[in-house]
């Protein structure tokens, strides 16, 4: 997989800038605040169609402009596609995918696909569970676009439940209906039970290949574990036992939902947890090992995508070297070498040996303009 050409037209501080790749690793040096983030946050939305940096489309377009647009042209084994975003200040956003129009937008996932390391990433060790549930579920969108509908259906759910037991509350007078409540419980257990089947097989396969990753940089001192945490706790993963053991679940928290108007069982409130020799990661030693499990995490989302889909998927680190020490540095330029394209943003190229920067080509990026 290459992102072999990318073109945007009023997206964030760029006014029109295209941008063909012809090495397998681009370097993007420049300041602060000059566009270098915007560009890899472009090539985020195609892949993922979220940004990690705001949910809104408004934020997204050039300031006084009413649409911004990405292009690109992508290269996989099995031809070119051609993906097209544009994104609009008031109004839907409109996806093509090789000049066709996509009436469902979620069809597009799996054309491009990336994994991105940025600083943001510590916030997966540092942060609470919606980092980390949000970094599981940005790992299956990429492995199975099926999962995207899976999750919106979920949070459909969890809405229209969550708005009956507001209501509820806010009307203390007004019984709650049971048999609708049954129904959204229903329903609530049916997805949750299939999204969290889903989690647990992903950390079954990241877990091996992040133990190894991690195990290397840290010089096999340390063990690293992955652990699901569940709210609600099965015996055996059958989808029987977990619809069941969720209903049950449900009816042991009605209480307690009902006086707080919301729900409280199900994979929106899961979590994982991260140990090292068996001692939470977060109370865990210096940012150095925590940056360590991070790096190890993210090596193993590049090594698991690219045996799932069978080609590579384009890296993009975002001034991540600059929070390495030099030992990690180099685990990562030297997992990296040329076997995924690789999209770097730094403000110097101090961090690079000379054999990275010969084969690497580099671009410097000023007030949304990118010099060659």
């Amino acid at each position: 997989m290459y992102l072999n050409r990318l073109a945007l037209v009023n997206f964030r501080n760029y006014a029109q800038q295209t941008l063909g790749f012809s090495a397998p690793k681009t370097i993007l040096v420049g300041e602060n605040a000059q566009g270098k983030s915007n560009l890899l946050e472009a090539i985020e939305l195609l892949s993922t169609l979220r940004s990690h940096r705001t949910s809104r489309d408004r934020d997204l377009v050039r300031e006084n402009e009413t649409q911004g647009q990405i292009l690109a042209e992508i290269l996989r084994d099995s031809g070119q596609l051609d993906l097209s975003l544009t994104l609009r200040s008031r109004g839907r956003r409109t996806l093509t995918l090789n000049s066709e129009p996509q009436r469902r937008h979620l069809d597009v996932l799996g054309a491009l696909n990336t994994v991105e390391f940025s600083s943001l990433d510590l916030d997966l060790v540092r942060g609470g569970p919606t980092e980390r549930r949000n970094w599981l579920d940005a790992v299956l969108l990429q492995l199975e676009p099926i999962y995207a509908y899976l999750s919106q259906q979920y949070h459909h759910i969890l809405k229209q439940r969550n708005a009956l037991l507001k209501q509820h509350r806010r009307e203390e007078n007004r019984p709650l209906d049971p048999q609708q409540l049954q129904l959204w419980n229903q329903q609530l257990a049916t997805i949750g039970a299939k999204v969290m089947q889903r989690r647990i097989r992903l950390m079954d396969r990241l877990q091996p290949l992040a133990q190894s990753w991690h195990s290397a940089i840290s010089g096999q001192i340390e063990q690293l574990h992955l652990n699901y945490l569940p709210s609600v706790p099965w015996e055996t993963e059958g989808p029987d036992q977990i619809y069941a053991t969720f209903l049950d679940r449900l009816s042991q928290r009605a209480i307690a939902e009902q006086s707080q108007g919301m729900t409280l069982v199900g994979p929106h409130r899961d979590d994982v947890q991260l140990t090292i020799n068996e001692t939470p990661a977060r109370q865990y030693g210096s940012q150095g090992q925590q940056r360590t499990l991070v790096l190890a995490l993210k090596l193993a989302e590049l090594q698991l995508i690219e045996s799932v889909i069978g080609e590579p998927p384009v890296l993009l680190l975002d001034d991540v070297l600059a929070e390495l020490d030099l030992k990690r540095q180099n685990q990562l330029l030297e997992a990296i070498q040329d076997r995924f394209q690789t999209i770097i943003t730094t403000t110097h190229l101090g961090a690079f040996d000379a054999h990275w920067l010969e084969s690497a080509e580099i671009l410097t990026v000023s007030q949304g303009q990118i010099l060659t």
